[in-house]
């Protein structure tokens, strides 16, 4: 190899180094902004369901029991 070459090869390491800790960077800021947004929408999902709930009491007087699971029908056996 040349020491052009070299030079050549040692500057393609050094830009792609570079662009590799950008990257890096860039990923974790995507990251964190994506953590922002889960948190906004549980949030807003919790606010929702309260209004539900309220809503609920509204019309029906009382407060319905949560729903955790879809309700099954019986199995048959």
């Amino acid at each position: 190899m040349s020491s052009n070459s070299f030079k050549s090869v040692a500057e393609r390491i050094r830009q792609l180094e570079t662009e590799r800790k950008n990257l890096l960077l860039e990923i974790d800021e995507l990251k964190k902004m994506a953590d922002s947004k889960a948190k906004a929408l549980e949030s807003e999902v919790s606010m929702l369901r309260d209004e539900v709930r309220s809503l609920r009491m509204i019309l029906g007087g009382t407060e319905p029991e949560p729903e955790t699971e879809p309700k099954r029908k019986p199995s048959r056996k």
